[in-house]
């Protein structure tokens, strides 16, 4: 066909009404009880024939713009680009469009993001809040728009979120450390109010005393977000010279697991043998580690997909109750801890 292609192109290329078309495009198949077949031939004439729908008068005619806005912690780390990925790709499926930014664990900039998307007239946020942001949350909400937490969580908020018992998940990586003969097993955290890292260290020091493994202050170290590789560096020092202090290690978050590799690197003790090492998520590069780490695994997938349901669902109706979707975690064993034994 020449020119720009319309609605009613496709439906004469069909040859069915242009209602039948526009609902399928607009995902409303099942409200019209159009078959999957024919909303199949629908959509696949849309992309043959190239038919760009007019975004504009669509936004006007429905007070819609069919976007949401994505705010993630920290672009860099490859959990929350690779979330980031899994929600465009998603988001797409279902007709929207997703904007994103980075808040960079920084609540001065989520805000600056929040404004931003709220002038885009965004539809619906998804958000990793970074620390101190609850008033932006809950102003948020405020404003009639659907809110999704993600990966993170206010208890204090009812709000939409999606994330994994993060209590149960460090639990279960300290025990198998526990169970594996490691009696002197550090954590090392981020210095942070964010409830997700509080149940990771929660969950480290319940696992030791279950086990009658008397906690000591020393064995808890923490780091800033802002100053990451030199708080690693001095804390990981305190426990590895002039010699080796404890026989485990757990770490909270990957990037620290990735920054305290470089000084084991450098120290000669050997792991497992000398110091045995879970972390929470993966990364590359505990692949290019003599001794590939072990690890907690989230479903970024399942994460992903849970957030863009909850998101939609609260698009439809906003005045349904608020969900707080659980996702399973998994540990993953490898070389870096030791023996690999199964816990259930």
């Amino acid at each position: 066909m020449n020119g720009k292609v319309s609605l009613k192109d496709v439906a004469k290329y069909l040859g069915v009404s242009t209602a039948l078309v526009s609902y399928v495009i607009n995902n409303k198949e099942k409200e019209a009880r159009v078959s999957e077949k024919m909303a199949k031939k629908i959509r696949s004439a849309v992309v043959k024939l190239n038919y760009q729908p007019n975004q504009i008068a669509k936004s006007l005619k429905s007070g819609k713009t069919n976007t949401i806005g994505l705010i993630v912690a920290d672009i860099s780390n490859p959990f929350f680009s690779s979330i980031a990925r899994i929600i465009e790709d998603e988001a797409r499926k279902k007709g929207y469009v997703v904007i994103f930014g980075s808040s960079d664990e920084s609540a001065e900039k989520s805000q600056s993001l929040i404004d931003v998307f709220l002038n885009r007239q965004v539809d619906a946020f998804i958000i990793a809040p970074a620390e101190n942001t609850e008033k932006q949350i809950k102003a948020l909400q405020e404003t009639g728009l659907p809110v999704v937490l993600i990966d993170r969580y206010f208890p204090s908020i009812q709000v939409d979120s999606v994330h994994i018992d993060n209590f149960q998940a460090a639990y279960k990586a300290v025990e198998h450390l526990i169970k594996n003969g490691r009696k002197k097993i550090a954590m090392m955290a981020y210095d942070t109010n964010l409830p997700h890292i509080q149940e990771r260290k929660r969950g480290y020091k319940a696992a030791l005393k279950a086990h009658g493994i008397r906690f000591k202050k020393e064995w808890l170290k923490e780091a800033s977000y802002q100053n990451i590789e030199k708080d690693v560096a001095d804390k990981m020092n305190e426990l590895l010279f002039p010699e080796l202090k404890v026989d485990a290690f757990f770490f909270a978050t990957n990037t620290l697991a990735v920054e305290s590799l470089k000084i084991i690197n450098q120290s000669g003790i050997k792991v497992p043998d000398d110091l045995a090492i879970i972390a929470f998520d993966e990364s590359d590069a505990f692949d290019f580690f003599y001794s590939p780490l072990s690890y907690v695994s989230q479903s970024l997938e399942d994460m992903g997909k849970g957030a863009l349901e909850l998101v939609t669902a609260r698009l439809k109706d906003n005045t349904r109750k608020y969900t707080n979707l659980i996702i399973k975690e998994k540990l993953v064993l490898r070389k870096s801890c030791g023996t690999i034994i199964k816990i259930k």
